[in-house]
């Protein structure tokens, strides 16, 4: 692979494994499948409870108003309470209910089910790889959520 077409292929490769992670995650699922952004608010949400509706909004590089469409809908079905800042009563704080946190950890435990079944598949060389390339990867993923940039097609 030549550094003109490295940046196509892996991205390529992690848009593949997300795509396929997520199929195969949504075969095995009991209730209603959660649309992309109201799984990510939710596990946004899950890592920072009490986050307001205009920082959800910034972390997850969407619209405000989408994001409150995605608040009313998840408060409707149950996955997440919306409280009053009591430091500014025209803002909400935002929290997941128990039923979100079940879905949310039985989510995480089949999805590392799955990785970890898949990944004991690849020969020696490739898991090590695929270890190696982690803290890169993470830095990738910090540097894409810093720069704004239009990512649209």
């Amino acid at each position: 692979m030549d550094d003109e077409t490295f940046p196509q292929e892996l991205a390529d490769a992690l848009t593949g494994v997300q795509r396929l992670l997520r199929r195969r995650l949504r075969a095995g699922l009991t209730v209603p499948r959660l649309r992309g952004g109201e799984a990510e608010l939710l596990r946004l949400v899950g890592t920072r409870p009490g986050i307001g509706v205009t920082e959800a909004a910034r972390e997850l590089l969407l619209a405000g108003n989408s994001v409150s469409t995605l608040v009313n809908r998840l408060v409707r079905e149950g996955y997440l309470i919306r409280e009053t800042d009591p430091a500014d009563r025209r803002a909400a704080r935002l929290r997941l209910t128990e039923a979100a946190e079940t879905r949310l950890r039985d989510w995480r435990a089949r999805r590392a089910e799955l990785v970890e079944r898949e990944v004991a598949r690849l020969d020696a060389g490739d898991r090590e790889a695929l270890r190696a390339a982690l803290p890169a990867l993470r830095t990738l993923a910090v540097q894409l959520q810093q720069e704004p940039g239009n990512d649209s097609a």
